[in-house]
């Protein structure tokens, strides 16, 4: 507790926080290409969400998605990883992420990740790092990214740019994974 500072007056300016929140601006993320989240990501996976917690780490509230590895694109191999999203509900209290992508129980995904000095598995990018896997017509994966309505801006000019929807087989995938990091795509 602060020193001098009574409960009574921090809930009322929780509360007015709490309101106060959807009005402010939405979060700017940089674009990131799908070269860039190849080579930047510590590891690509394909991997069905299992289960679902909430969990504080320092000030922060994480919803933490057990994903079941069905197959590792790029990096070290596991069975399982969880993989940290800022953002959740816990013991009553609630943080929302601008640009957090919402991982479904039950849901295939392809994700990029990262690890970052913390510990924390999280997913590259926000929303940009997460790829629905769909059947395609001729039985090959495909995968789906919705265009985020989040403002990005392009890294190189800092102007903004408009995101748009991304499609590409999973074949495609690793096979720009080849290219660009030869050896370290699972064949």
């Amino acid at each position: 507790m602060l020193q001098g500072v009574s409960m009574k007056f921090l809930l009322p300016i929780a509360g007015l926080v709490a309101i106060m929140a959807p009005c402010l601006p939405a979060a700017t993320m940089e674009r990131l290409a799908v070269d860039e989240m190849i080579q930047k990501s510590t590891a690509i996976v394909r991997g069905r969400v299992s289960s679902k917690t909430a969990a504080r780490h320092g000030s922060l509230i994480y919803t933490v998605s057990r994903v079941q590895v069905l197959e590792r694109i790029k990096g070290l191999g596991a069975a399982s990883v969880e993989v940290a999203i800022p953002g959740g509900s816990l013991h009553g209290l609630s943080q929302t992420f601008s640009g957090a992508p919402h991982l479904k129980v039950g849901s295939e995904y392809v994700l990029f990740l990262w690890t970052g000095r913390n510990g924390l598995t999280q997913v590259m990018g926000f929303s940009q790092g997460v790829f629905d896997v769909r059947a395609g017509p001729d039985g090959e994966p495909v995968l789906f990214r919705g265009a985020t309505t989040e403002t990005m801006l392009d890294p190189r000019s800092g102007q903004g740019v408009a995101d748009s929807d991304l499609t590409m087989g999973l074949g495609s995938l690793r096979a720009r994974i080849r290219r660009l990091l030869p050896g370290e795509a699972a064949q």
